[in-house]
């Protein structure tokens, strides 16, 4: 493990393969979860301010970014969780700041409900809420030998620029380099494989009765112009998680990250000081 040094590496852990950047500065720890169809670059302008104050740990999740595509790992929110800790277990993390978005926001909170001695706080990004679990019809179907072509041609429909001006408010931020970046993984052959394993396995968002659950001090951050995860969603995440808090931002879309990376450092900064 390299220490005061920004590295990108991969990591060999039981549950799979996975890509990861991390610096390890003497600071206290934060890790970084993307989301659906995304990577750590969901971070990039991010990362190079939390440094400042922050160990950063950010990761692919398996199926996603420049982890492995694996045809056996079973893409479950608790798997990807328990992926989150023995994440934490390589890095030695006693305990650490949690920040997701999107999907990432969710598995967040799966994280927080298993260990919550150590999630010291959690940062939900326009984190995913409420929604169901694969169906019956979903499960069996994507047993089909052909079910994978099918995904393929759901998410090549639309085009990388057209999905990215869905979640930008501020299109002039769609540049070469962020097209190709989230064009990359769709080019993967099993890729769409491993995105029907998800669709299989995936076993919905934490229910209202299971936020209740969860004491960890919780922020949200959102922008009022999301159209992939509304700002009601946040709101109603509030009312359920039982020490949080919300602030957004307007004219901000999903892809806050990428909109207001200085607020959200800042947010990030205030929040994880305070008692």
């Amino acid at each position: 493990m390299k220490l005061n040094q920004y590295t990108k590496t991969m990591l060999p852990l039981t549950h799979g393969t996975i890509y990861c950047e991390y610096i390890l500065n003497g600071k206290p720890p934060i890790i970084l979860l993307h989301g659906f169809v995304s990577s750590t670059y969901t971070f990039n302008r991010l990362i190079p301010l939390l440094k400042e104050n922050f160990s950063i740990i950010a990761i692919d999740f398996p199926g996603f970014g420049r982890s492995e595509k694996s045809k056996t790992f079973i893409y479950s929110y608790d798997n990807y969780a328990e992926l989150v800790i023995e994440c934490m277990d390589y890095f030695k993390l006693e305990n650490a700041v949690i920040a997701g978005h999107s999907m990432g926001g969710q598995i967040a909170l799966y994280t927080a409900e298993k260990i919550p001695q150590r999630v010291s706080k959690l940062i939900l990004l326009a984190s995913s809420g409420y929604l169901k679990g694969a169906n019956n019809l979903m499960r069996y179907t994507s047993y089909l030998p052909l079910f994978s072509l099918v995904a393929k041609h759901k998410v090549q429909k639309q085009s990388v620029s057209e999905t990215l001006k869905n979640v930008l408010y501020d299109h002039s931020l769609i540049t070469p380099e962020l097209i190709e970046e989230y064009k990359r993984p769709l080019k993967e052959k099993d890729f769409y494989k491993a995105l029907v394993r998800l669709l299989r396995y995936r076993e919905g968002d934490l229910s209202s009765e299971r936020l209740h659950k969860i004491q960890t001090q919780s922020l949200l951050i959102w922008g009022d112009a999301d159209k992939v995860v509304p700002l009601c969603i946040g709101k109603k995440l509030v009312e359920d998680l039982p020490n949080a808090r919300i602030i957004s931002y307007n004219k901000t879309g999903h892809l806050i990250t990428e909109e207001r990376p200085a607020e959200v450092n800042e947010q990030i900064i205030s929040f994880t000081r305070s008692t």
